[in-house]
């Protein structure tokens, strides 16, 4: 399960990221995908969670346009990415347009991980801290 926040290694020019060790440790391979999340924020699984949320979308109604969408938006952005021997991996340059990142912050978010802008992330949190209570 993929917990905590962290502060990773990022090289804006390169768009080079290094996923901190916490997180490496709930892979089950070297290999991740990356998608779209909601917020302006980047999804990342691995491979068994990715089937699993992946048969969650196909057994959405087509006949839906919103289930249409969805899976659109999904599997459209979806980039298997296979990380190096330090956890490092490029970020596609659409999915760090998409999410504006420049100064990371990666969080746990159960079966997947988060990649947010710090200050983006800082505003959503502000924004759940009053809904929640």
């Amino acid at each position: 399960m993929f917990l905590g926040s962290y502060i990773p290694s990022f090289n804006l020019n390169s768009r080079r990221l290094a996923l901190p060790k916490k997180i490496r440790d709930y892979l089950a391979t070297s290999e991740i995908i990356l998608s779209i999340g909601f917020e302006k924020c980047l999804f990342g699984f691995d491979t068994k969670n990715w089937q699993a949320e992946s048969k969650k979308q196909l057994v959405l109604p087509i006949t839906q346009r919103r289930s249409r969408d969805l899976r659109r938006i999904f599997f459209a952005s979806a980039t298997p990415i296979k990380l190096d021997d330090q956890g490092r991996f490029v970020i596609p340059s659409d999915l760090l347009e998409y999410a504006k990142i420049k100064r990371p912050i990666i969080i746990g978010a159960g079966d997947h991980f988060e990649i947010w802008e710090r200050r983006t992330w800082q505003e959503e949190r502000l924004r759940l801290d009053k809904e929640i209570r």
